[in-house]
């Protein structure tokens, strides 16, 4: 897979993402508190936030694809991701941010079922892990709603971001429980 496709829901356009989307990302790479439980610390400025996005696009879709979340009522809501993407066992994790102006809207709840169900359709994707912080309330009620299981116990000192060492939980999904589960998707 060489481009990813762009993808419409009611209140939301998913689009790849392009460099001239960092100001939109910063509102949430940014800031503190959105990226509190992220793999990185925030982003320092806006070119800091645009070179993150063009390391993303140096890497072939097949390994990592990233889509700008566009409100259709205007604005940057936040941005998914598919990455850690291991093709002999047809699994690859998930992650997703969205910008606070937009936190509580069920934003990401309506991206996140568009792009499960492209994994597991176009990409033949037969698991879908997402790893989350035990504090991280709102994406683990984000990875139940679609579906997702928590699989494990804390796994300790899983992620070091900023010199941290930070526990996380392992959530699955595989194809067969989607295909059962989808909520209009």
């Amino acid at each position: 897979m060489t481009t990813l496709p762009t993808f419409e829901t009611r209140r939301l356009l998913l689009r790849p993402i392009e460099e001239s989307d960092a100001p939109g990302l910063h509102a949430a790479y940014g800031d503190p508190e959105a990226m509190r439980f992220w793999d990185a610390p925030p982003s320092v400025d806006i070119a800091e936030t645009a070179s993150r996005i063009r390391q993303t696009l140096a890497v072939e879709r097949r390994w990592h694809g990233m889509w700008a979340v566009l409100a259709r009522s205007g604005g940057f809501a936040g941005m998914i991701n598919y990455h850690n993407v291991d093709p002999r066992n047809r699994r690859l994790a998930l992650g997703w941010i969205v910008v606070p102006a937009f936190w509580h809207q069920g934003l990401m709840t309506e991206a996140a079922q568009i792009v499960l169900h492209h994994c597991f359709s176009a990409m033949e994707i037969h698991r879908i892990e997402a790893l989350i912080e035990p504090e991280n309330t709102a994406s683990r009620g984000l990875a139940t709603r679609l579906g997702f299981t928590q699989e494990s116990d804390l796994l300790r000192d899983r992620l070091c971001v900023g010199g941290q060492y930070r526990h996380i939980l392992m959530y699955g999904l595989l194809q067969v429980d989607w295909a059962s589960y989808r909520p209009n998707a």
